[in-house]
């Protein structure tokens, strides 16, 4: 079966060329004219990557991100101005996958889609079945279960990877480089933001499940796993 694509925009000049050049590419679309039916659509369904506009009405692509963020690793490709640099930063820091600015070309569109589609596969990829043990935490990866204390903790996939290599190497300092290699798959070019945000992502939910500090950041160098006590 062909990927599903998300256009969320609320120009329907721009749902057209988008959605034309990915159907001419083999993928099938789905489409939301603003923000807060693009993010009921991208719950509701199974898309496989969002085309996502930061200028929309009812909810603005850079909250729609940060909603689905908490919930799940869907590849997001960005639209922009020409000129907003700001808006682009806080789209990969927020876990963008990639950003393009308007006008844009459909050619090159789909091929970042191309690209990012290939990358998430790594992560989508069966891991090997285990179970991981720090402190307060037990990390199932076979059953894609994480628990504090026995409480269920929801993580993405790619914070489940991101734990999932931090609490096997428990006192070794992991730099960037080597959380996206865990996450995406080694030679795979991911931005420092995106690391940033997945793991700021995971740093907060094992806090509000009662291990704060969990994770530390050693200066200059990555991070490690800390004592994982529950407060």
């Amino acid at each position: 079966m062909s990927a599903e694509i998300l256009i969320v925009d609320d120009d329907p000049q721009i749902r057209d060329v988008v959605r034309i050049a990915l159907k001419q590419a083999g993928y099938s679309v789905r489409e939301a004219g603003d923000g807060a039916e693009g993010l009921a659509k991208a719950r509701n369904g199974k898309s496989d990557l969002i085309v996502l506009d930061i200028g929309l009405p009812e909810m603005d692509g850079l909250e729609l991100c940060r909603r689905l963020r908490a919930e799940r690793d869907t590849p997001i490709v960005f639209l922009t101005a020409q000129d907003d640099e700001i808006d682009r930063v806080l789209g990969l820091e927020l876990g963008g996958d990639d950003y393009m600015a308007k006008p844009f070309s459909p050619r090159e569109l789909v091929a970042r889609v191309r690209a990012i589609l290939k990358r998430s596969q790594t992560v989508t990829a069966s891991p090997a079945v285990r179970v991981l043990r720090r402190g307060a935490i037990e990390l199932d990866t076979g059953r894609h279960l994480c628990r504090i204390s026995g409480a269920d903790v929801a993580l993405t996939n790619r914070e489940m990877a991101m734990l999932a290599h931090l609490m096997a190497r428990p006192d070794h300092v992991a730099t960037k480089v080597q959380l996206s290699d865990a996450v995406y798959g080694a030679h795979v070019h991911v931005s420092d933001r995106t690391v940033d945000s997945h793991l700021r992502n995971l740093r907060t939910k094992l806090e509000q499940a009662g291990c704060a500090g969990a994770i530390e950041t050693v200066h200059g160098v990555g991070v490690r796993m800390g004592p994982c006590v529950q407060g």
